[in-house]
């Protein structure tokens, strides 16, 4: 029988946490029962340096049930960074692990069909979004066209994927040999290889409490997905330079032309938008280039992604 990990990340969670750990629990216990699963698997909460009493509700689960395991952060890291602290502790200690957010919109009865995939010899199972009706119109919009850039840059991404997933520990340990500084999850995961499988399952209401990722952070995501797995937005600025260049070249010649055949050109206003048009250009050029330098300065500097303050094992792990 196979050990599973709930790896569940938590910022400020402390409104939805109980009732969170009500239902992974019943759902443990109903696969332990059905045989899916070994006695020993566990649900791990990362706290990610919450503000609130998250912390404090995962220690007395901790005490009050072993099945409940936490990992508290020195300080808050970002989603991406406490969900691989979470997925590299249970590495160690599982034959499996599914990472799902604790605001319960991911589906838990779909935990079910993710182990019958492992056992099927899949490594990766990913749970994709089988529609976005609870989304707004902007929302679902913005997340397609996405997912569809992301695409058409080259990157290997699994459309209306997040974050909630299957790995396997062979799979763990090929993401633990990914070094970067810079993490995208949805983008590394299938760079890993191994035989795959998608699950599909309805994405709820939030059961509580507010979003962590408003628009800004969403488009602040998006923006770093796209940068750390692609460069050919560079390659875009470059050809714009090249095109630009052409357009202002064959428009000159036009003007020389009309010069020397008499006609009067006004050069006032072309000049002016010329040099605004030019000046934009360079301006989107240059904060391009630069955030790809920021990446490498990053990268170089290979700062720890994770500082784990306290983790509260396992009674068999003690000692």
């Amino acid at each position: 029988m196979d050990t599973l990990y709930l790896v569940v990340p938590c910022y400020n969670e402390e409104e939805v946490l109980p009732e969170t750990s009500r239902r992974l629990k019943e759902k443990l216990e109903g696969m332990v029962l059905e045989g899916l699963v070994d006695e020993k698997s566990r649900i791990l909460f990362v706290d990610d340096g919450s503000r609130d009493k998250t912390w404090e509700i995962i220690s007395r689960l901790h005490q009050e049930d072993p099945r409940f395991l936490g990992l508290k952060l020195s300080r808050n890291k970002g989603h991406q960074n406490a969900l691989l602290a979470g997925l590299m502790t249970a590495k160690e200690l599982c034959d499996m692990a599914i990472s799902l957010d604790a605001d319960l919109q991911d589906d838990v009865d779909a935990i079910d069909r993710f182990v019958l995939e492992y056992q099927n010899g899949c490594d990766i199972v990913y749970g994709v979004r089988s529609k976005r009706e609870t989304d707004t119109w902007f929302k679902r919009t913005t997340a397609e066209g996405f997912y569809k850039v992301m695409q058409a840059l080259g990157v290997d991404i699994v459309d209306n994927h997040a974050d909630y997933r299957l790995m396997s520990r062979r799979a763990l340990e090929g993401l633990a040999q990914f070094r970067e500084v810079n993490l995208f999850l949805r983008g590394i995961v299938p760079l890993i290889g191994y035989k795959s499988a998608v699950v599909t399952y309805e994405r709820s209401e939030r059961f509580a409490g507010e979003s962590k990722y408003p628009l800004k952070k969403m488009l602040s995501f998006a923006f770093d997905g796209i940068t750390s797995f692609s460069v050919k937005p560079i390659s875009f600025i470059l050809g714009l330079g090249v095109l630009m260049t052409g357009i202002s070249g064959l428009a000159l010649l036009v003007l020389l032309v009309l010069w020397l055949l008499g006609w009067g050109v006004s050069g006032f206003g072309v000049l002016c938008g010329s040099l605004w048009l030019l000046g934009g250009i360079q301006l989107m050029a240059l904060g391009m280039v630069g955030e790809y330098v920021g990446k490498i300065y990053k990268e170089v500097k290979a700062r720890p992604k994770y500082i784990i303050e306290t983790f509260l094992k396992d009674q068999e792990e003690r000692g």
